[in-house]
């Protein structure tokens, strides 16, 4: 299975999410992959991110996931706690620390969706913490210095001793990021 985890106020209908889709599907359309619509309430999303990975695993499929941003943050608890191998694009590191900032009314603009960033959602972000990555050959992390919203230099230190991409400038969503399908796909042993 592989699965790819978008981020916040994001959607499987991302630049990222449909350059992910395509490549899959053209060049392996018989791996099971699966591009869930999160939901926006923190805790419903890891619920449903770890129905899908129990189900793979129960079914004795190889665990791949690729997160980008919060996604990412996700995609690290899930191959810490699954196994696996996770990309991690522009990964969120400690986004329990940035909910101040969101707390109150949102709008995702992929899915029309209004609703509201709660304080319990803080609390509910940082119970899937992986304050140390202990199994780090499971992760390759693609950063960009440029990323306005998040520090990239967390990630840098967080993720040392994982395999990691930095490229100077680009931005959050990652600029160029069709060009590294080739590269993610050879590290999860598509």
């Amino acid at each position: 299975m592989l699965l790819y985890i978008h981020g916040f106020n994001s959607s499987p209908q991302s630049d990222k999410a449909v350059q992910t889709a395509q490549y899959i599907n053209q060049h392996y359309p018989n791996v099971a992959f699966h591009q869930p619509q999160l939901p926006s309430s923190p805790h419903a999303a890891m619920t449903l991110l770890c129905e899908l990975t129990e189900q793979a695993k129960r079914q004795g499929q190889v665990l791949r996931f690729i997160g980008s941003s919060l996604g990412g943050y996700f995609a690290s608890y899930l191959a810490e706690t699954y196994g696996g191998k996770a990309v991690l694009v522009n990964p969120a590191v400690k986004p329990f620390e940035l909910f101040e900032q969101f707390i109150g009314p949102q709008y995702n603009p992929y899915t029309n969706e209004h609703y509201q960033v709660l304080p319990q959602h803080r609390e509910d972000v940082a119970l899937f913490d992986t304050n140390v990555i202990q199994h780090p050959d499971r992760f390759l992390v693609l950063l960009q210095t440029g990323d306005e919203v998040l520090d990239y230099r967390q990630a840098l230190h967080k993720y040392h001793s994982c395999e990691l991409h930095l490229e100077p400038n680009g931005d959050h969503s990652f600029v160029g990021y069709e060009q590294q399908l080739d590269k993610i796909c050879n590290f999860i042993q598509l």
